[in-house]
């Protein structure tokens, strides 16, 4: 069906026409009027609503004496309505804009049909079969009308559309809009269809590179006119009103944009399209304006589509676009990374760049995909409400209902992240005193709304919401705090803090207690302290939190201490510096463990001595995280400390075995060997085990250039981590006198349990690890005299843990990488040993362009990842890396190939073979077989010139290395 015929419909199906039947006289009263009449201020009726009149009456079907329906006659009464209809159109300049607005589909299309027919263009022509640049430029136009309007169209219905609300039913009313609107979608229908020649149309247009005309009421009014009497006055290039090039550029370009990112979201490759074209348009209105006699262009639209294909076409390494916060948010979207989705809108916060339509759009699809079965997506979607209601609320703008939903049952996490937001999105010394007064309002209201206290203190405390708050405000709003819960008693004597010290000063001392939780400032911590044991004796405050930990060891010596508020002091201070250590906040623990120092200096020496090497602990971790990272020595005085604390023979010192683990590996790490083998003194080696394992480790690094002593050193080292991974037998007596053997328990002859082993092989760093790794394994002794008291389980598990941390340390030797390959070898992981027998030979190769080393792909390497291939049922694969072994294995590749159950791709591997006598067998076999066509590959692959017999050996040994890399890399590509 073409639009001419969906027209042909329109006009048989329209609206019935209301106005009555018009004489001969008040037709010609009316054209010779309408002008006049169109040029009114404001005319009644609007000329578009006189275009829908003339089009009805000219639609208007006629009834035969037969009373049957006939299509409207094309006589000269619907003839000059049709014209009066275009003259109306010429006057409104053929501004799609104003006609889309205002006229149905199928009126619109009634038009524009009677357009094409006034301008001469053949009936049932295709417009994509027509030389624009051939026809007079009216014509042309009258096309590139018709076809800008067919794929507007095409996208505005892809847009969604607010149902009106229908008002109380009538019969008539109701047939009336159904018959319209099966009419609007048979006509969308056929517009579809035709969408590929209309773009094509346009492109077209593109290339004219000329002016064109389109009709005035002066033109129209010539066509009307006896064919002997226009004079040939249309056809020529000046009839009309003149559109420019460059106007016409600017919105074809605009609508093609348009219909390529709407065809864009099945098909991404058009989006580069569409960019191509706004950015196009964005050029043409820089240089000649938004605003023509023709057209009209939205620029914030344009901005829209602009930042939108930004975003769609945009690639991962485009350094530019990944500052678009836009394009952040797509990648996010896209790859589930919610966190950082989060960090961005928090961020924009303090910028506002995001528009509130689109944050909440994002905030929308949010909620769509939580309520998919998305459970994890529940807090992300609140702290995106949060963000944006924070960014509303600095904006003035009310808070939508959804935080409201969301904040229904507070929780102390969603207090916690408010407030984090809240403290992020003003920047309180920038910042105008309207915003500040706007989120002290928000904070108050929160603070009103709730009704639990402890949250209500959460916030009051918050330092964000003291220094937002006067006095008089913190005044009026305990008094509204007073009259909204009777059970709160407030004193109203003026203080310092938020809440005064209630009749029952219970409520202040939760406060407190709270504030002493959160605060990592010494002073403030002292202070408030302070308070509580003038409130109260009978507490123990360190016990108010159970995150709080003490190691044993300094637990029992802080707990003597006989002053309560000092012994709480002590405790909190040491508790929360060793947790700002945990976490790496190195900065509040120096300045806890700092002001713990100070404090037990005046009375406990024993006490001292703990902070100073907790501080000696602290460094070592901060020059480790620090300077450490980038290969920076440490500071002589922080080396002489470590040996200082390694050499202390101060009695009754509580100490702690990490310290000590943490000082020998730090030695190790930046290569003390000279002292840890030649001036450590001997009992410290005799009474402390890391310094002994540390001293046989650095022993033998040193001496590995001497293969003598190098191999009476790791001797030593092998003996005691035999040792370490010995287990003994316990034995029992039963009732008829026999002894049986119950259980093998790890061995108490080794200076360390295993644990504490592996705990310690991690501290060390790639020098150290490297120094002792495979390469060297000829220093170590090839027997053990002990064998049966061996646990291998427990060296199986050390060696796994070892290799594993090893390869974090430096994922690319390919020592490492082969040991664990051998390992999950040993352990029937066949895909992953094959994945690091691979990785291997690709790390030492650059991906296999170069040849493997042969030390590392020895033939037990070779023969294990043929078994790997074999068990997995890729028999192809065994085949090809029997050629890798010094003597082609010919009996394990044809038993490989005789094999019909294969899981790997079989033909498509015979271009990697390179042995003739291997193809000459799969010849054989497919023939065997009656399969011609892997017959007639392995012939292809025979033929291949290189593999001839008679070429030089360079030429084979080429032709093999070739075939080789290639495999390799596939099969990389198979198992990475």
């Amino acid at each position: 069906m073409s639009a001419e015929a969906a027209d042909r419909e329109a006009a048989t199906s329209s609206r019935p026409c209301t106005p009555p039947q018009t004489s001969w006289f008040e037709f010609v009263l009316e054209e010779a009027l309408l002008e006049q009449h169109l040029q009114k201020p404001s005319p009644d009726p609007p000329p578009v609503q006189l275009i829908v009149q003339f089009l009805e009456q000219a639609s208007k079907p006629s009834v035969n004496e037969q009373n049957q329906v006939q299509p409207p006659p094309d006589n000269k009464r619907n003839r000059i309505l049709k014209l009066l209809a275009l003259k109306v159109a010429a006057h409104l300049k053929w501004d799609l804009d104003v006609l889309e607005k205002s006229l149905s589909v199928p009126v619109l299309n009634m038009l524009l049909n009677e357009l094409l027919c006034i301008s001469k263009v053949p009936p049932g022509t295709k417009h994509v079969d027509v030389d624009l640049s051939s026809l007079p430029p009216t014509t042309a136009m009258a096309i590139l009308l018709y076809n800008r309007w067919a794929i507007r169209t095409i996208v505005q219905s892809s847009f969604p559309v607010k149902q009106v609300k229908p008002g109380p039913p009538q019969l008539n009313v109701m047939n009336q809009i159904q018959q319209e609107k099966e009419l609007t979608e048979n006509i969308l229908k056929v517009l579809k269809e035709q969408a590929a020649d209309s773009i094509l149309v346009l492109e077209g247009a593109l290339k004219l590179n000329k002016d064109l005309y389109v009709h005035t009421i002066r033109t129209l009014d010539l066509l009307a006119m006896e064919p002997g009497m226009v004079n040939g006055e249309t056809e020529s290039s000046t009839a009309g009103l003149k559109i420019s090039a460059e106007e016409i550029q600017c919105q074809v370009c605009y609508d093609l944009g348009a219909i390529y990112f709407q065809q864009g979201s099945t098909n991404a490759a058009v989006h580069a399209k569409a960019k191509e074209k706004f950015f196009r348009t964005k050029e043409l209105i820089a240089k000649n304006g938004s605003s023509s006699l023709h057209f009209t262009i939205d620029e914030e639209r344009l901005a829209g589509y602009c930042q939108a294909c930004e975003v769609l076409t945009s690639s991962s390494d485009d350094a530019s676009q990944q500052a678009t916060p836009y394009s952040q948010i797509h990648s996010c979207m896209k790859s589930g990374k919610y966190q950082d989705l989060v960090k961005i809108f928090l961020e924009d916060n303090l910028t506002l760049s995001l528009p509130e339509q689109f944050r909440q759009s994002v905030l929308r699809e949010l909620f769509q995909k939580a309520q998919q079965g998305n459970d994890a997506l529940d807090e992300v979607c609140f702290k995106v409400c949060v963000c944006n209601t924070v960014c509303d609320v600095l904006q003035g703008r009310i808070i939508d209902i959804q935080f409201c939903q969301l904040f229904l049952k507070p929780s102390k996490e969603k207090i916690d992240f408010l407030l984090e937001v809240c403290s992020g999105s003003i920047n309180l010394e920038n910042a105008s005193e309207e915003l500040k007064r706007k989120m002290a309002g928000f904070l108050k209201n929160l603070c009103l709304g709730m009704e639990d206290l402890q949250f209500v203190f959460m916030i009051s405390s918050h330092e964000l919401f003291i220094k937002l708050l006067k006095d008089d405000e913190r005044k009026l709003l305990i008094e509204q705090m007073r009259k909204r819960s009777p059970r709160i008693n407030l004193c109203t004597k003026p203080v310092t803090s938020f809440y005064d010290i209630p009749a029952s000063a219970s409520v202040n001392i939760g406060q407190l207690e709270h504030q002493l939780i959160l605060s990592v400032d010494p002073w403030r911590i002292r202070q408030i302290l302070i308070e509580l044991h003038g409130m109260t004796s009978e507490r123990q405050f360190w016990t108010i939190s159970n995150k709080w930990e003490v190691p044993n060891v300094y637990g029992n010596v802080i707990l003597g201490i006989k002053d309560s508020l000092t012994r709480d002091l002590v405790y909190i201070l040491m508790a929360k510096g060793l947790h700002c250590c945990a976490i790496k906040d190195f900065v509040h623990a120096k300045q806890l463990f700092a002001a713990c120092l100070e404090l037990v200096t005046e009375f406990s020496p024993k006490l001292r001595q703990v902070m100073l090497n907790e501080m000696l602990l602290l460094d070592i971790y901060t020059h480790e995280a620090g300077a450490g990272v980038s290969g920076e020595r440490p500071p002589s005085d922080l080396i002489s400390r470590v040996r200082g604390y390694l050499e202390m023979r101060v009695p009754d010192i509580p100490l702690r075995q990490v310290i000590a683990e943490e000082c020998v590996a730090f030695l190790l790490n930046w290569c003390e060997n000279e002292y840890l083998t030649m001036q450590v003194p001997l009992p410290l080696v005799q009474t402390n085990p890391y310094v002994k394992l540390g001293q046989l480790l650095a022993a033998t690094c040193k001496e590995l250039p001497g293969p003598k002593e190098s191999r009476r050193t790791a001797k030593d080292l092998w003996e005691v981590v035999v040792q370490i991974c010995s287990v003994s037998n316990q034995h029992k007596r039963g009732n008829d006198g026999r002894v049986s053997l119950i259980k093998h328990r790890e061995s108490t002859l080794g200076i360390m349990y295993r644990s504490e082993l592996l705990s310690f092989i991690k501290k060390l760093r790639e020098d150290i690890v490297n120094d002792i790794a495979a390469e060297h394994i000829s220093i170590w002794p090839s027997s053990i005299p002990n064998l049966q008291s061996v646990d291998f389980e427990a060296v199986a598990i050390t060696v796994k843990e070892l290799v594993s941390y090893a390869l974090t340390i430096n994922a690319n030797n390919h020592f490492w990488l082969i040991i664990q390959a051998d390992i999950y070898f040993a352990t029937n992981q066949y895909s992953a040993a094959l994945h690091y027998y691979l990785q291997a030979g690709a790390v030492c190769s650059d991906f296999f362009n170069k040849m493997v080393p042969p030390d590392v792909y020895t033939d037990q390497v070779i023969k294990r990842m043929i078994k790997c291939c074999s068990l997995l049922n890729c028999h192809t694969q065994v085949a090809i890396l029997c050629q890798f072994l010094r003597e082609v294995d010919y009996k394990t590749a044809f038993k490989a190939l005789q094999e019909q159950n294969s899981h790997d791709a079989m033909d498509s591997y015979y271009e990697y073979i390179w042995d003739v006598t291997i193809l000459e067998y799969l010849t054989y076999l497919h023939h065997k077989r009656g399969e011609t066509d892997k017959r007639q590959i392995a012939i292809k692959a025979i033929g291949q010139t290189e593999l001839n017999a008679s070429n030089p050996e360079e030429v084979l040994q080429l032709a093999a290395q070739r075939r080789k890399k290639k495999f390799l890399q596939a099969m990389a590509k198979l198992y990475f």
